[in-house]
């Protein structure tokens, strides 16, 4: 399970409107154990492309440098799928770095934005449920 602060919930979705005609991309941070998030790195996509990101690699360093600082772990990544479900495709599947890392797709395919999360690992592909939380948490732009 993905628990995210509504605040960070908003942050994700606008990060990924905001990049289109773009895929977008950014990390999580926060508890491994619980899913539990507490930080929100909005990342540029190095792939600049409508049908792929790649999470740019000093972006990644400083949001892990940053998540480290202050006790925490990068536990995920998310992106916008800009004309499909919020599924991944074979493409993100074969990127999936770490097996017990939370998988979020954006899509922004319909009228309102789609967001659910993922484990991958060995090329299967498990749902997980997304729970948006009412709290405030911390929004670390990079």
């Amino acid at each position: 399970m993905l628990r995210l602060p509504r605040g960070l919930y908003l942050q994700m979705v606008s990060h990924c409107i905001t990049g289109l005609p773009d895929e977008a991309c950014g990390v999580l941070a926060g508890d491994p154990t619980s899913g539990a998030v507490a930080r929100l790195y909005p990342t540029r996509n190095a792939a600049a492309s409508a049908r792929l990101y790649v999470v740019d690699s000093r972006d990644l360093l400083q949001a892990d440098r940053d998540a480290e600082r202050n006790g925490m772990q990068l536990i995920g990544v998310f992106h916008s799928h800009t004309h499909t479900d919020a599924y991944p495709s074979p493409t993100d599947v074969d990127q999936a770095p770490d097996p017990g890392w939370h998988y979020v797709v954006v899509s922004l395919r319909d009228s309102h934005p789609v967001v659910r999360s993922y484990r991958i690992g060995g090329g299967r592909i498990e749902e997980e449920s997304v729970v948006v939380l009412g709290q405030a948490a911390v929004a670390v732009a990079v």
